[in-house]
């Protein structure tokens, strides 16, 4: 009988230490979030103060410009907005990309798909993104930058911050001044020529400003530009009666596409056929350029700005030898 009791006595033991082990156990994956205990850092930025994790791991970026940065920084998120080109990635961003998961397009992205990648930082704009900007802090700290366009090298250095990549972030910045003074040095004289800018869109032309991405570029460059392309715009839609004021010294003109049956291409056949196109200066003197949409508009981004600056040496280049 004594042995008995004893016998039950061990089993009723270990049967409550198993239901306690147990219970401690689903209480830790329950009450610990995979950031609990690590350090964090306060970011200040376009909706106010968050506090994120000293080194995030799992990145999701919804806009392009901030996908570059990240990706220049070597970092390759977790998820990332589609491009607007009506592919899912930009072509000279898709061999960086590996298996990053599309969550939706700037404008509106897929929160569900957001949450389901279990971020530790979201990296967003309040341009495109305040509405959401709640939603997507209830999901992971999120950190907006304030606009787009022509403001990317301002957004680059808070993504920095963000990320704890500042090191990184001023070597890339660094590389990009640096390619900016080997331009200018190839240019010479040629800084010198009036550049315009112009855009074709479906249904509509576009004269590009100052603050516009390009405009900002050519601006660091020292390019001169036409009187009615120095305003701090992003840009200015103009009519076919208007196609005079897109003269310059030298005109760079690209098409925005983004789908079959939808493009700016009929618009840009209409614009180069007109005599008022052909009468430009730039034009007569074989001194205008088509360039990739993509790369000097679309993209917004660090590793953008480096190709168009590859492409303006190759044009600087070829003119010089006319």
């Amino acid at each position: 009988m004594r042995k008995q009791k004893i016998w039950l006595s061990a089993i009723i033991l270990t049967t409550i230490l198993s239901i306690m082990v147990v219970g401690c156990s689903n209480t830790t994956n329950e009450a610990t979030p995979a950031n609990e205990g690590s350090k964090t850092r306060t970011i200040e930025h376009a909706m106010g103060k968050t506090e994120v994790p000293e080194n995030p791991q799992k990145i999701v970026v919804l806009t392009n410009e901030g996908l570059e940065a990240v990706l220049s920084m070597g970092v390759t998120p977790v998820g990332a907005v589609e491009s607007f080109s009506g592919k899912t990635w930009y072509p000279h961003l898709e061999d960086k990309l590996g298996d990053t998961k599309p969550v939706g397009i700037e404008m509106q992205p897929n929160l569900e798909t957001i949450a389901t990648l279990k971020p530790d930082l979201i990296i967003g704009n309040k341009v495109r993104q305040e509405k959401v900007y709640e939603q997507l802090s209830a999901i992971a700290p999120t950190v907006f930058a304030e606009s787009l366009g022509g403001d990317w090298k301002n957004n680059f250095q808070l993504y920095a911050q963000a990320l704890n990549k500042e090191e990184e972030g001023k070597k890339v910045l660094a590389e990009y001044d640096e390619k900016i003074k080997a331009t200018k040095e190839n240019a010479g004289d040629l800084l010198n020529e009036k550049v315009s800018v112009v855009r074709f869109l479906p249904g509509t032309m576009r004269i590009y400003q100052s603050a516009s991405f390009s405009g900002v570029l050519l601006k660091d460059l020292g390019f001169a530009r036409p009187e009615n392309q120095q305003k701090e715009d992003l840009a200015v839609e103009v009519t076919h009666e208007q196609i005079p004021q897109m003269d310059g010294d030298i005109l760079f003109y690209f098409t925005y596409s983004p789908k079959a049956g939808e493009t700016g291409d009929q618009t840009e056949k209409e614009i180069t056929s007109n005599p008022l196109w052909k009468n430009l200066n730039a034009v007569k003197n074989e001194k205008a350029f088509r360039v990739d949409d993509v790369i000097w508009n679309t993209a917004g981004g660090v590793l953008a700005a480096q190709i168009m600056l590859e492409d303006l040496n190759k044009t600087i280049t070829e003119l010089k030898s006319k």
